[in-house]
């Protein structure tokens, strides 16, 4: 029997990477998407120190065209994708206030968009076969109204929903689609991700709020292959779900926004001091975020 064709996008950093190689380490041939091969070469070194190998193609997955030649050049190299999963993705801050609409726009283009032409680009020969799994990575962000990250909250809570309707569509064709959440994972979306474009200056304490539970979260930070582990049984398992809740904060803040009183949420944002801010955030979730 010959392996199970996997398509991993963003393949190049952080939770793609991670899945990329775990995946190949068990049986699976992986085609990594990135948007440079030249730029590739800690993917490449990792696999080999981890004795598998991983192929790569160029693909943007903001690009309608890229993503059709990127698919075609996949299918002409392997005859048939068995599973995908949509990782490639951006990360997006700022208030609703003072994000624009094509802010907003150009991060859905990624997260929301990109995830979708890749879905379409496979779902054609799943349905022909009567099999394949969709695995599309969201976040903790796609499930609370994440403070000051409107762009990325509106993406994946998205990705979320059209993920939702896809597995409804799909099942009757054998087709299995997974949610992965992930909360707070080592990558370096992280680093890139430090916008705080307060322009009028009256968000100082959300910014600062948004910062904080970020920085308790890169203290504790999950491992990217924890989240591998997670993409690869949601692909194989026997007894598959819908969403997996993942890594740092996730699973806490799903279980904790679910109990909520209908204004518990709102009342926590008008909490005027940092630490009772934290100390809610604690009581609701379960999660610290106090400073160090």
């Amino acid at each position: 029997m010959s392996a199970p064709v996997t398509v991993v996008t963003g393949a190049n950093s952080g939770i793609g990477r991670a899945t990329a190689i775990h995946l190949a380490a068990n049986g699976h041939r992986v085609i990594g998407t990135v948007r440079s091969t030249a730029k590739a070469e800690k993917l490449l070194s990792m696999s080999a120190d981890a004795g598998v190998s991983i192929e790569l193609v160029e693909l943007d997955v903001a690009d309608g065209d890229s993503v059709r030649d990127g698919f075609a050049e996949i299918l002409s190299l392997t005859g048939q994708i068995n599973n995908l999963v949509n990782n490639a993705g951006v990360g997006g801050n700022g208030v609703v206030e003072e994000t624009s609409p094509k802010q907003f726009l150009d991060v859905m283009n990624v997260d929301l968009c990109g995830a979708v032409r890749c879905s379409q680009a496979v779902l054609p020969g799943m349905r022909a076969r009567g099999s394949g799994a969709i695995v599309n990575i969201t976040s903790v962000a796609g499930c609370f109204g994440a403070i000051a990250q409107a762009p990325y909250v509106a993406s994946k809570w998205a990705l979320e929903g059209v993920s939702e309707e896809l597995a409804l569509e799909v099942a009757p064709f054998g087709i299995r689609v997974a949610i992965v959440e992930p909360g707070v994972t080592k990558s370096a979306i992280f680093a890139k991700n430090t916008d705080a474009p307060n322009e009028s200056g009256a968000y100082d304490v959300q910014y600062g709020r948004m910062f904080g539970f970020y920085a308790a979260g890169i203290r504790q930070a999950t491992p990217a292959e924890e989240v591998a582990e997670v993409i690869l049984h949601a692909i194989e398992t026997d007894q598959p779900q819908l969403r997996y809740a993942v890594s740092w904060a996730s699973e806490g803040i799903i279980a904790g926004k679910a109990q909520m009183g209908p204004n518990d949420w709102a009342d926590l944002g008008a909490i005027p001091d940092d630490a009772g801010y934290a100390a809610r955030f604690r009581e609701l979730f379960g999660v610290d975020i106090s400073p160090e």
